[in-house]
């Protein structure tokens, strides 16, 4: 049975403790996609795509060394573009489907789909020549119930307030601080020899929005918020930035391993187990890594809530009428209004997030395997930042009824922008000999389009401002208008 409002309220923090939990070990896991792609090639998953002669003889005690190739890396990585896709791309459907019929129902079925998964991963290792196909559909059954926990966690930060940016901020850090599960596991398959061996209280959307809703929002139509400006700088911004870190994820080991081996094959066995030992260290610290993207959220979610507590949703008429009579308005003590304080927020965070952009692409660039530490702690920074920036700004600008939607339509359009990261694999071990310069390069100038979103905000926040100085009314006045249109 459902819990009433005011039970969900009282147990609101408990409620946001146990998503974050849920979260940490079961949504994005998949993102441990460096981790996860040195296990399923010691299972030997697609091994059967490289040449025989590449094999190594092992004694009876001895793990099974299987054989590796470019091959059998552009397969593997195809079932992760597959998985990264459902993961991002479900969400469309997830928002209109928890719209309708609330969080409980999405989160059962993505349990039972994350189940499965594991489940499929499991058997596939017992005959990974015969079954190694089975591969694709545990990758994407990994996504769709990894995303269905954490699309559903998205509805509690409507419960606290003027915290709720950094609430979500939370959620979004724990589903990032997700990819350092398989990190884990990995750690633990050193050990073992064979992966084969080895109801919640959740308000739905509607009840929560029931003390928040106001008759304006409800009144806005869902096709003024899709083709508003704002919302298509957002699906640029957003689509790039997507490809760009998918694209290092998927990339990362390849690219560790150009950095130790300067692009020079070794033949012998001693020269390609230093080469593995050392790609498996810094895969390792960068899995354990993705936890900073629990301690950094906070931060953008601090920034978009700044100041919001001291800001008034709306002068009432007496004090504009007052004011303008006496003359004693002045700048020092107008005050702030909601909206244009989230505005002002979304800005900052959103340039904030693209410069750490830029800066992680300059990074990239540069040939030194310990600087990439530095690149680690970028990325990780970077991939909490800009889901949390892009959230706060879709509940701060758009009606609270169109958030499930527009979210979902963002993650859509950002997942088959990243699904270029698949060619631009195989082009870098491909033509270009395993170089990923300049495909860095190129995704470092398409990243400095993130800076347009920004822009334009500030923009629209200049433009808001003086429509409320001429007009004399308060900004939910103005923003109920143009909001949506601007």
């Amino acid at each position: 049975m459902a819990p009433t409002l005011q039970q969900a309220y009282r147990r609101r923090w408990w409620m946001a403790c146990t998503a974050v939990l849920e979260n940490l070990f079961f949504s994005a896991v998949l993102l441990g996609w460096g981790s996860l792609l040195i296990i399923l090639k010691n299972e030997g998953f697609y091994s059967s795509t490289c040449p025989a002669e590449s094999s190594t003889n092992t004694t009876q005690d001895e793990q099974r060394r299987w054989p590796g190739c470019d091959q059998q890396d552009e397969m593997l990585n195809l079932g992760f573009t597959i998985g990264s896709f459902v993961l991002s791309a479900t969400t469309l459907p997830l928002g209109i489907l928890m719209d309708r019929f609330g969080p409980r129902p999405v989160r059962l079925v993505g349990s039972a789909c994350f189940t499965a998964s594991c489940t499929l991963m499991a058997l596939a290792s017992r005959d990974v020549e015969a079954l190694s196909p089975l591969i694709f559909l545990a990758l994407s059954l990994n996504g769709f119930g990894g995303i269905c926990l954490t699309f559903t966690s998205l509805t509690l930060p409507n419960m606290f307030g003027n915290l709720r940016s950094t609430l979500m901020a939370l959620m979004i850090g724990s589903y990032a601080s997700s990819a350092i599960t398989f990190p884990g596991i990995k750690r633990l398959s050193q050990k073992a020899p064979s992966l084969e061996d080895g109801s919640d209280a959740f308000m739905s959307p509607q009840d929560v929005r029931g003390t928040s809703e106001n008759l304006p929002e409800r009144s806005v139509p869902l096709r003024k918020s899709l083709c508003s400006p704002t919302f298509l700088w957002s699906l640029l911004t957003m689509g790039m930035t997507q490809l760009r870190i998918i694209f290092y994820m998927a990339a990362v080991n390849k690219m560790l391993e150009y950095l130790v081996t300067g692009g020079q094959e070794h033949e012998t066995n001693e020269q390609q187990q230093k080469v593995a030992e050392t790609v498996g260290f810094y895969s390792s610290v960068f899995g354990a890594m993705q936890l900073l993207c629990l301690l950094t959220c906070p931060l953008i979610g601090y920034i978009m809530d700044w100041r919001i507590k001291d800001c008034v949703d709306a002068p009432t008429q007496g004090t504009v009428l007052g004011d303008a009579r006496d003359g004693v308005a002045t700048k020092s003590i107008r005050p702030r209004y909601c909206k244009i304080q989230k505005l002002t927020n979304a800005i900052s965070a959103f340039t904030l997030t693209n410069l750490l952009l830029v800066g992680f692409g300059i990074t990239c660039l540069i040939n030194n395997l310990h600087l990439q530490f530095v690149t680690f702690v970028l990325h990780t920074i970077v991939r909490g930042f800009f889901h949390s920036a892009c959230g706060s700004l879709y509940a701060a600008v758009f009606p609270s009824n169109h958030f499930g939607t527009l979210t979902g339509l963002q993650s859509l359009i950002s997942a088959v922008f990243a699904l270029l990261q698949q060619p631009l694999f195989m082009a870098m071990v491909g033509p270009l000999k395993g170089e990923p310069f300049w495909v860095n390069l190129g995704l470092l100038l398409f990243s400095l389009l993130g800076f347009l979103l920004p822009s334009y905000l500030f923009y629209y926040r200049a433009r808001l401002q003086q429509e409320y100085a001429a007009n004399g009314m308060g900004p939910l006045k103005v923003l109920s208008g143009s909001e949506v249109t601007a």
